[in-house]
């Protein structure tokens, strides 16, 4: 199955967010440029998630859909036992994929005006769907502890003004793949429970753990906060499906369960009738061995790229513990990041994520995506090295 990950494609002319916009979105030749930027991957999603679209096309009627016990069955499963995390089928929601949960999130319980908080650098989308909603963000940055981010609760705390309304946590963290403890965990519970925050908790990149890592999922680590936590959960990063636009949204509390629910009928949602077949064939054992093999791909692709970067003089590739996600500092060199940009993008021909867009603590990085074809990752090692190779 290792194989099924190196075979050749091209995205190029399927309308793929991630590859037709090199060039309008980051001057990058079209033709010759890698896409490392949007966290998607490569390579077909799972045989049985494919299987399982097959048998619905091959049924050919794609009427109103009402049964969803299978697909609740199929997450309380996974979470069981690939987290350790025992839900009740009730406590899941669903949202037209997790961008959709945290827009959602933020209209449901903020108000034009309110303040929501984050710990950054993080994913930029945060931020912009903070400011669409009109609410203002308010970013506490995360001190860089030689290669581990750690969260400084006494600053943050010092930026609050008591009208922050939610807090958007990512776990494991993206861009940086940090992964959270047991302990520090609790501690972001205490700091939300203090400040009267709900606790928007992304877990997209949950089943990216790297060997010797353990990730513990929001509410294994503090049951206690569940009267203030929503999970967002999806299948979308782990199996490449993130275009069929199904996200889960789990609430154990009910009360705060209630009132989403209460809004997704007002909005008149439900999930796609495709979606939910492909979720439900993902999350079964096929699909764990599936997981577990991109895993193993994604180790090898880890270690050519960041030996190729930490090559470099100045640049350093941090150690992932979880994400396919490289989070690479070039402070070092002593550039600015215009130039850095400049050389990754027109003399590499890479398009990876600009690290300012994380908020503070960026301002030196670019997130490289490692999630596609081995022969690609091996380029972007090699056309990166020559793009700075005078400093070698």
């Amino acid at each position: 199955m290792r194989d099924f990950f190196n075979i050749p494609n091209d995205r190029r002319g399927t309308h793929s967010a991630k590859w037709d916009l090199l060039e309008s979105k980051f001057d990058v030749d079209a033709e010759d440029g890698l896409a490392m930027w949007t966290a998607d991957s490569d390579y077909p999603t799972a045989p049985c998630v494919l299987a399982a679209l097959q048998e619905a096309v091959d049924h050919g009627v794609f009427g109103y859909f009402a049964d969803f016990d299978a697909y609740h069955a199929a997450i309380q499963w996974w979470m069981k036992t690939r987290h350790g995390w025992e839900i009740d089928t009730d406590w899941i929601l669903t949202s037209q994929g997790l961008g959709n949960a945290i827009a959602l999130c933020v209209d449901v319980w903020t108000d034009p005006g309110d303040r929501v908080v984050t710990f950054n650098p993080v994913y930029h989308e945060f931020e912009w769907k903070v400011r669409r909603a009109g609410r203002t963000p308010v970013q506490c940055e995360m001190p860089l502890d030689g290669d581990t981010y750690r969260i400084d609760f006494d600053a943050a705390q010092a930026q609050l003004d008591g009208t922050e309304k939610l807090l958007i946590f990512c776990s494991p963290q993206n861009p940086s793949g940090r992964i959270w403890t047991q302990d520090e965990l609790r501690q972001v519970a205490e700091f939300a429970a203090r400040n009267d925050l709900i606790v928007i908790a992304d877990e997209i990149h949950h089943d990216f753990i790297y060997p010797g890592q353990t990730f513990v999922p929001f509410d294994v680590a503090a049951p206690d906060a569940r009267e203030r936590l929503v999970v967002l959960t999806a299948s979308s990063k782990t199996f490449n499906i993130a275009g069929q636009k199904t996200g889960n949204m789990i609430i154990p509390d009910a009360k705060l369960r209630e009132v989403m629910t209460q809004r997704l009928r007002s909005l008149d949602y439900s999930p796609n009738a495709l979606g939910i077949k492909m979720v439900t064939a993902a999350y079964s054992p096929e699909g764990a061995n599936w997981v577990d093999a991109q895993i193993d791909h994604l180790i090898e692709n880890r270690r050519i790229f960041d030996e190729a970067v930490n090559a470099i003089p100045g640049v350093r590739s941090l150690p992932l513990a979880s994400t396919y996600l490289a989070w690479v500092d070039f402070s070092g060199t002593g550039m600015s990041f215009e130039e850095i940009s400049d050389r990754v993008r027109k003399e590499a021909g890479i398009a990876p994520s600009p690290g300012p867009e994380f908020g503070p603590g960026g301002e030196s990085f670019l997130r490289f995506n490692l999630a596609t074809q081995r022969y690609r990752v091996e380029d972007a090692a090699k056309r990166l090295q020559e793009a700075f190779s005078d400093l070698q």
